[in-house]
């Protein structure tokens, strides 16, 4: 499991070049070891290879896949990333050629890429030997024992804007009428008149205060209403009456998986932090920056003087010492 699940939706597309450079250098056409077992060779550039799992990489960075799903070569989506990726290792290499590399900048960006990489690697190592199997139906058991279900309604509903309109679809629907065919008529409820004004499955909670009392006695087959709602006057016809359903553990897992791996994560950092010694040199509060702000050159003339603090002499304003955090 990567880290992308966590923080942080995946690579840019800078960052992926940088890494391609980083990549590039001291390869070799002969190095054609996989870097993962039963990872294949899609491409080359001169002569060199371009693997399958750069592609699958490349797709997860964008979003185009999540982590974990395949990605099959023979694939649209799979050609056109490829392609993506090769225009990557050209840019990355006439950028070597140009001596970009070598530049002191370049050697910071490249320095903070291998950290990013070593991180994520790190934090996947850590997540994928404690999130197991068991792991997460541990954590979903502990979370049905302690979940409280409540009561689910599904409803139809017929909203209209006077008391008036309300009573006469009440009289309509005592006389045979279909609750379906009057909410397609009468309803201004946009989001429920074409489906037969179905609300489908919800707990009291989720509605506004006005249907959990209308409904509080209410049985399946039974017509409620009319009552004030927000937007009008409601009306109400209860299909089913239920204990609400408790999420499988593979509906659930999504959710848990993330949960797992935050927790993992923030421990990690943690222990990390702990055993570190950080300094950090900015002023506790942010906006008390040595200096006077400058105004942008369309504000009125003026404005700067009028916005500089008065002083008495030319020295700059002392430097805020470092704050420390063990």
């Amino acid at each position: 499991m990567s880290l992308a699940l966590l923080r942080f939706g995946g690579l840019r597309l800078t960052f992926l070049v940088v890494v391609l450079a980083v990549a590039a250098c001291g390869r070799t056409p002969a190095d054609e070891r996989p870097p993962q077992p039963g990872d294949i060779v899609v491409a080359r550039v001169s002569g060199d290879p371009v693997w399958a799992s750069d592609v699958k990489r490349e797709a997860v960075a964008q979003g185009l896949i999540g982590e974990g799903e395949p990605l099959d070569p023979s694939t649209v989506l799979f050609r056109r990333v490829l392609d993506e990726v090769i225009d990557q290792e050209l840019l990355a290499r006439e950028a070597e050629r140009q001596g970009l590399d070598d530049t002191p900048l370049a050697q910071q960006r490249l320095e903070a890429a291998r950290k990013r990489i070593l991180g994520d690697m790190l934090v996947e190592t850590v997540v994928d030997d404690a999130i197991t199997s068991r792991a997460v139906e541990e954590l979903y058991n502990e979370q049905r024992r302690l979940t409280e279900q409540s009561e689910e309604f599904r409803a139809r509903m017929i909203l209209v804007r006077t008391r008036e309109e309300a009573d006469a679809v009440m009289t309509l629907l005592a006389n045979g009428a279909s609750f379906e065919a009057l909410a397609a008529e009468r309803s201004i409820d946009e989001s429920t008149r074409f489906n037969g004004g179905d609300l489908d499955y919800f707990t009291a909670d989720t509605m506004p205060p006005a249907f959990g009392r209308a409904l509080t006695s209410a049985r399946a087959g039974d017509t409620v209403g009319p009552f004030q709602a927000e937007g009008g006057w409601a009306v109400l016809r209860v299909e089913d009456r239920r204990q609400e359903q408790p999420l499988t553990l593979d509906q659930a897992r999504p959710q848990i998986l993330r949960f797992l791996t935050y927790d993992q994560v923030r421990q990690l950092l943690e222990r990390l932090r702990g055993h570190a010694e950080i300094e950090i040199l900015l002023p506790d509060d942010p906006l008390s920056v040595p200096g006077t702000p400058e105004e942008p050159a369309s504000a009125p003339r003026g404005a700067s003087q009028a916005a500089a603090p008065a002083t008495t002499s030319g020295a700059a304003p002392e430097a805020p010492r470092p704050a420390t955090t063990q």
